[in-house]
């Protein structure tokens, strides 16, 4: 939330330089507030953890925010009981005319194919669009970062050695910017993803800031200038036992797991795991609803559309 000031506060041009919003009386007379409207495009198979971590974090506010789920409808989904999703899950049909102040689009289990492979990819193509002309500002969250880089600025994906699972610290790269304000220097984050992009790609490419990396782990969060698009390879959303539950799970499949890194103490799984993701997780989310809130225009029917000049767009 903003803070209402004098208007001739010798400060305020220190606190805008730090990305601290604040408003001074006149503003704050004429202000108009209203709920928030999100989306979320749930594409995990199991839905239902997904919806508590992101409320979670959504929730921590003295906003009001109205959530709206969304489903993929092009793929039949045997991991949530289906009258469950026509109840509680809107498909594209019924949200296209629709505007929202924020987007969220979540992983999902497909990273190892080719984009245009998947079988839901054109119903995706078809929410990347509408986002642009319908939405303020798109969280596009692991896979989901991946194929939002790839359709706006066609930033390439390639399959890693071996799957990147635990937890890390990255270093904040931008200071002030308002997502990471109230940051440390560094943070932690869970991640766990068998691909990884092109940096130097993102590196090059003039419409993008990056706001997180590592020396030897990468980039983290990349964000367009104006903060409308927003990528995070990691999962602030995770709960203490996600990465738990994930590896137990491929292992149970046979699949070629390690334990996840930095994740238990003495790399020991019958120890309680760390969770130093937790606060940073809830300061992101804070700051992301907050900048919403601030930018979004009070009519969404005044929603600019969000321009990518990008070839990928033409297919």
């Amino acid at each position: 939330m903003p803070i209402r000031i004098p208007d001739g506060i010798e400060a305020i041009p220190e606190l805008k330089k730090e990305g601290i919003v604040t408003i001074g009386e006149e503003r704050a007379r004429t202000q108009d507030i209203r709920p928030l409207k999100i989306l979320i495009l749930n594409l995990m198979p199991i839905k239902k953890p997904t919806e508590v971590q992101l409320l979670r974090l959504l929730g921590d506010s003295p906003l009001q925010i109205n959530v709206d789920f969304a489903r993929i409808a092009s793929r039949e989904t045997t991991h949530t009981d289906r009258s469950y999703l026509e109840e509680n899950y809107l498909t594209f049909d019924e949200i296209k005319d629709r505007k929202y102040d924020g987007f969220i689009i979540t992983g999902a289990p497909v990273e190892k194919m080719a984009y245009e492979e998947v079988e839901y990819w054109p119903e995706m193509l078809k929410y990347f669009e509408w986002a642009d002309t319908h939405v303020f500002s798109t969280l596009h969250l692991c896979w989901a970062a991946q194929a939002g880089l790839y359709r706006d600025y066609g930033v390439q994906k390639k399959i890693l050695p071996k799957k990147f699972f635990g937890v890390y610290q990255y270093n904040s790269t931008m200071a002030y910017h308002p997502l990471l304000r109230g940051f440390d220097d560094r943070y932690f984050i869970p991640v766990s993803r068998h691909t990884s992009i092109d940096d130097e790609a993102v590196d090059n490419c003039p419409e993008l800031d990056v706001l997180s990396r590592s020396s030897n782990k990468g980039i983290n969060i990349i964000s367009d200038k104006e903060s409308r698009r927003i990528f995070i390879l990691g999962h602030f959303e995770y709960d203490l036992g996600t990465l738990s539950w994930e590896y137990k799970r491929d292992k149970e499949k046979g699949l070629p797991i390690r334990l996840p890194e930095n994740y238990y103490p003495y790399d020991d799984p019958l120890e309680r795991p760390r969770f130093v993701w937790c606060s940073y997780a809830h300061l992101f989310y804070h700051n992301w609803v907050n900048f919403v809130y601030q930018e979004t225009p009070y009519s969404l029917d005044n929603l600019m559309p969000f321009d990518v000049h990008n070839p990928l767009h033409e297919r």
